[in-house]
């Protein structure tokens, strides 16, 4: 005891520190204040637990209809029309038997590819007092009603369909199911709703048919992975249900849900409101004070049977595989952005982790984080920290590392008995560092802790870049963040030319067609030039190279992608004119420069986007090939980024919103592959833009008459020769620079 003693009073110091620190880590377990660092290793030693005792076994009770790329190649371009949806699911309760469908897809606006709102049109204006035509459109009326046609198959079946919840209040489309529960019920209570100003409903004819819908929204944590579900989201004061929770509730057929609000022993907020689970029939589903609920994932993705959609339209699948099941319908394409990053894999269709909860709620096997674990960390904290401060100076150095090492082991232990007996997590992070930190300090010559690798996850970038590049991410995540940043970039601009004209000569569904058939080949020209899809704006693309993956020759890769669109295009055509569509042209612009690049938008949709001077340039530049009759134009810090390529100068020019000229250029091709004829007209060219500028009306008009006569692509010296002939009326002021204006976009 004396020689423990004297022990005592030599460390002292390291001893009072050791102390200071379980001072530290209780006030931190007591939310005095937060270390961002502990949260971020909290959940990454949840995603340990996870994946080391998840079952990994098939679920086949769930069974997922995956709108995936073979059915959008068979099919058409998502959305289908609601006719086709009716079909889908009346094959589905007919054919195959199933007994619950939930959809993961919005259906929040009316679908109108029928051309019904057209027809009506007539009848009430130009066709009026047609009585033939009033006539023949009374009897297609119904027919072409596709979202009548669709609320009376969902009004035959139990269906529950899919909404969600927007954090823009302007965002309010179509309409929200009757809430679980109504406004007030909670009232007094003080319950960390997630709460919303705005919602993508359901369109009211389908909800009125299905009485039954949940929000699909996930709770995305910090590092971009998605390890909650909110059970409930508050509305206008009104709380609505997830759609796995609907779902439970529809497939045990009970009515109502009922919110356990429990007694807590132990806490050390008085203003807590006790909710800790939600009761459906005789299933309890934990939650934690925001509501929400840890995914019980089951294993990597294909944890439940997979069915392509349209092998059920078409009556081909495996009616054993889903008879007597519950049906998730939802998307693992790629364009269809609905891939998320997990504990348990880093791209993962959402529509699995729907089937997870459900999966959960149905076993009872949901992770609780109770109330009272805020206790029993401080507990564990106090009990293992005081052991740490009182023995280790009885020990020597050798025996206080058994002794740091026995404690941490120990509290691993009590942690995983809780984690795989109760169902139960706590916190393991904090007692860990400081038993570690403690250590540390009372050993002089060295430390021991335990730590673990950070895993930053790559599914963010699933919807955007190819899966070849996601791969090469994969190997070293730590290397790229969808945080916003500046960049050297360079973007594309892509439009159909004449695309209203072409749209009102075709039907709906021969515009989808030609639409999908379109995007698809462009989008694969881009990846295969290791571009990012930024978005599709209706015929448009917009791309651009340097991001997530750094791209020291993104300028190069940008102008080869708008060659090989233009090439490819041409192979398309031949397929077009075959099917008696009409042929497509496209104008590309590019630019390069500094831009801001990463993930923008909301809590509830983000998208990884550029957004800057130099992309609004790059737009302006895609809109100019129309006024100078080229397939392509790049800006002039592309050109000079670029210098393999010879290059035609177009112009200098001021677009509109901007003060600065710019030049701009068409590319040609790779400089060495150039023929004669075209290195001939160049020279000739840049002589006429000399005459042009210097205002040598006489030989600029010369010359690029001469031009227009014998180029392969003479619009460009037409519009100098016009431009020309107008100056000669309207001379330029004296302090002219050569500069054009634009002041339209």
């Amino acid at each position: 005891m004396a020689q423990y003693r004297e022990r005592f009073r030599e460390r002292i110091v390291q001893i009072a520190i050791s102390a200071a620190l379980l001072v530290f880590f209780v006030a931190h377990a007591v939310e005095l204040f937060r270390i961002p660092i502990i949260s971020r290793l909290e959940n990454i030693a949840y995603d340990a637990r996870l994946v080391l005792t998840m079952p990994r076994t098939l679920d086949d009770r769930i069974v997922i209809v995956d709108i995936d790329e073979k059915s959008i190649t068979a099919e058409g371009r998502f959305p289908w029309g609601r006719n086709k949806m009716a079909k889908f699911v009346d094959q589905l309760f007919g054919e195959y038997e199933v007994g619950l469908v939930g959809f993961d897809i919005l259906f929040a606006e009316a679908d109108e590819s029928s051309g019904l709102t057209v027809l009506e049109s007539l009848a009430q204006n130009e066709l009026g007092g047609n009585t033939a035509y009033n006539s023949a459109l009374a009897g297609l009326r119904e027919s072409l009603d596709y979202d009548g046609t669709f609320a009376n198959s969902l009004s035959k079946y139990p269906v529950v369909l899919g909404f969600s919840f927007d954090d823009d209040p302007q965002i309010r489309i179509g309409a929200l199911p009757e809430p679980t529960f109504v406004r007030g019920f909670f009232r007094g209570q003080n319950i960390l709703f997630q709460q919303a100003p705005g919602y993508s409903g359901v369109l009211p004819r389908l909800i009125e048919a299905t009485a039954s819908a949940g929000h699909i929204n996930p709770f995305v944590d910090t590092d971009g992975v998605v390890r909650r579900v909110p059970m409930l989201f508050e509305y206008d004061g009104a709380y609505y249900p997830s759609l796995a929770l609907e779902m439970v509730r529809r497939a045990i057929g009970v009515d109502s849900i009922e919110p356990r609000i429990e007694k807590v022993p132990f806490s050390f907020k008085a203003n807590y409101a006790g909710l800790e689970s939600l009761r459906i029939g005789n299933r309890n589903v934990p939650v934690d004070k925001y509501v929400r609920t840890l995914v019980p994932y089951r294993g990597p993705m294909k944890s439940f049977p997979y069915v392509s959609a349209t092998d059920v339209i078409r009556g081909t699948a495996d009616k054993s595989q889903l008879k007597g099941t519950i049906v998730l319908v939802g998307t693992s394409a790629q364009g269809l952005q609905d891939l998320r990053s997990t504990p348990v894999d880093p791209v993962f269709p959402g529509v699995e982790v729907h089937a997870n909860l459900i999966a959960g709620m149905l076993d009872g096997n949901i992770k609780a984080q109770p109330e009272y674990a805020l206790g029993a960390e401080v507990l564990f904290l106090l009990i293992f920290g005081i052991v740490m401060v009182l023995l280790a100076p009885a020990f020597t150095p050798m025996g206080q590392t058994v002794l740091a090492a026995s404690l941490i082991a120990g509290h691993l232990l009590v942690n995983m008995f809780f984690w795989v007996a109760a169902d139960t997590v706590f916190p393991v992070v904090s007692g860990v560092l400081m038993l570690g930190s403690m250590f540390l300090l009372q050993m002089s010559w060295g430390y021991f802790v335990e730590t673990r690798g950070k895993r930053q996850l790559t599914g963010l970038f699933g919807s955007y870049v190819p899966p070849e590049l996601v791969e090469v991410m994969a190997r070293d995540p730590e290397s790229y963040s969808a945080e916003p940043e500046n960049r050297e970039l360079s973007v594309m601009f892509s439009d159909i030319r004449g695309f209203t004209t072409i749209s009102e000569g075709l039907s709906a569904k021969e515009l989808a067609d030609l639409i999908n058939e379109f995007l698809t080949p462009m989008t694969r020209v881009i990846h295969e030039h290791r571009g990012t899809i930024d978005k599709y704006m209706g015929d448009a693309i917009m791309a651009f190279w340097g991001a997530p993956l750094n791209d020291s020759a993104h300028a190069r890769h940008a102008i080869e992608a708008g060659i090989g669109m233009q090439e490819r295009l041409k192979e398309l055509n031949k397929t077009f004119k075959s099917r008696g569509w009409p042929e497509l042209r496209i104008g590309v612009g590019i630019n390069s420069g500094t831009m801001s690049v990463g993930n923008m938008g909301s809590k509830f949709r983000m998208a990884y986007t550029v957004i800057g001077d130099a992309v609004n340039l790059g737009s302006r530049l895609e809109g100019l090939t129309k006024s100078y009759g080229v397939e392509m134009i790049v800006g002039e810090s592309t050109a000079e980024m670029a210098p393999e390529f010879a290059y035609r100068e177009l112009d200098r020019v001021r677009v509109k919103g901007k003060d600065e000229p710019v030049a701009i250029f068409e590319p040609l091709g790779y400089a060495d592959q150039l023929d004669r004829l075209w290195k001939d007209e160049l020279k000739l060219y840049r002589q006429a833009l000399k005459y042009y500028r210097s205002q040598d009306w006489d030989m600029a008009e010369l010359q690029f008459l001469n031009l227009a006569k014998s180029s392969r692509a003479p619009q460009l010296y037409q519009l100098y020769a016009e431009r020309v002939a107008h100056f000669r009326k309207q001379p330029p002021p004296e302090n002219w620079d050569g500069v054009f204006t634009f002041t339209t976009k």
